[in-house]
Order: C-alpha cells, then structure tokens, then sequence
C-alpha cells in the first residue's frame, strides 16, 4: 500500500470534476480521474501536474464500478477521499434550447418518465452505486476517510418553497429534484458511516462554466472546485452531514 493519499474523483474528465483532481493533485494526492471513456480520462491526466491517473467507471453500469474498485485496490490499496461529481442535466435537451425552455418540458405534468429515470440514475442511483463499490477501501484510509457529494441549491426544498428564490421557476422532477434526493442520500450515508469517523458532505459549486449548463454559468471552474476540494480536505472537528457552498451552510 502506498504512503500517499489516493482520492477518486467521478466525472473528471472536463469542468469542475477535472478541476477538483487538479487542486487534490497539487495537495500531494495520487487522483484518479474518473470517465466513462478511458481516452478522453487520459488526456484530461495529461492537463495535471501531479500524480494522475485515468480510471474508467461508469457510474451507471455495475460492472464498470466493480472493475473500478478492484483496479483501486489491486493498485492503490485504499482510497482517501471519493468525489462523487459525475452528474447529467439532461438527455434530451435539443442545442440551443434555453433552461427555462427545457424546464418547461420536465413539469410534472409532461416530463418523460424515460428522461427522468435516465438523470436520476447518473445523479442519484449512480452515487450510490459508487460508493457502496468504494466503502470497503473508504473505511481502510487512516485518518478516516471523506465523501463529497456534489449537489447544487437548486436541489435546496428550503430555498425553492420561497416564491422569491431565483432559480424557483426551473425547479423540476429532473435534474433539481435528483439533487434534493442526492442531499437526502448524502445524510443517509453520513448519519450511518459517523461512528466510523468517514464524513459524507454535500457540497454546491454555484452556477459555474461547465458542459452541463452549455457554459451559461457565472463562475469559473475554479470556483466551482472550491467548496468540493474544501470538503474534501476536511479535518477530524469538521461536520459530517452538511449541504454547503463556498459562501457557508445551505439550508435542506
């Protein structure tokens, strides 16, 4: 087993999963950068200054995260830290469609179940998935291990039931609410692992610059890393069972 810390990172192979590995790397971690395709990990790793290594997983497929988790073992031996940053907004979201446009064709009243089951099985089942696979070698790293889940306010019920919250006009089944159950999974996970010392926190990036809003967002992927990597890096009189942003707590 080797001395270094060994942090997985989902969905890294571009924006703020890409940028999360960069600042672990630069924390003297050995990061592997999580993709569904193996080329386009490699060549993100290439972008790292640091100790990177391309890890093929496909949170959707339970045989790709078991192949994962063995090759985390047989080459690791334990793993520090778990990223859970893989997420999709949407399958069907025609180019150049607005947000609000396609928030319109997710109402309860119309949305394709298809499409919902599709999102929900990357931003909620798939983190699951993972981190059931990636427990046992989380529960070997000493001091204990850190989850994050990165979630987003717009999955905040206590924000989206005020008519003046920003973002309450494009709260919908899909992508908002797989969020809400992704923070109802992350407490879950942290009120079952506290005994252990391993702490599972939610984290918001904020509207940042990434593929998944077409690179409509306000904030630079750096800022989107700050609050994952903070969390990430969290030590033992930090919380467990949080939902926040760089700017502090979020409310449920």
């Amino acid at each position: 087993m080797q001395d270094k810390r060994v942090a997985l990172v989902t969905g890294a192979n571009q924006g703020i999963g890409l940028q999360i590995a960069k600042e672990l790397a630069a924390k003297d971690f050995t990061v592997l950068v999580g993709s569904r395709d193996l080329a386009r990990g490699e060549e993100a790793v290439r972008t790292i200054d640091g100790d990177a290594h391309a890890l093929q997983i496909d949170v959707t497929d339970r045989s790709s995260i078991a192949a994962a988790a063995e090759r985390v073992r047989r080459e690791f031996g334990r793993l520090d830290v778990l990223v859970n940053n893989a997420a999709i907004s949407h399958t069907r979201r025609q180019p150049g469609m607005s947000v609000e446009d396609y928030a319109q064709t997710t109402r309860p009243s119309v949305v394709d179940l298809d499409e919902l089951r599709a999102v929900w099985e990357t931003n909620v089942f798939g983190v699951v998935a993972v981190t059931q696979a990636m427990l046992p070698l989380l529960r070997e790293a000493s001091p204990p291990a850190r989850i994050v889940n990165v979630s987003s306010g717009v999955g905040s019920l206590t924000l989206n039931a005020n008519p003046a919250f920003h973002y309450r006009s494009i709260f919908s089944p899909v992508y908002s609410a797989s969020k809400t159950a992704l923070n109802a999974m992350t407490l879950a996970m942290a009120i079952e692992l506290e005994p252990t010392g391993i702490k599972v926190n939610a984290a918001c990036p904020g509207f940042t610059k990434t593929n998944l809003n077409n690179y409509a967002g306000t904030q630079s992927v750096e800022e989107g890393a700050r609050e994952p990597v903070r969390l990430a890096l969290l030590g033992p009189d930090g919380p467990t069972g949080s939902y926040s942003n760089a700017a502090g707590p979020l409310p449920w």
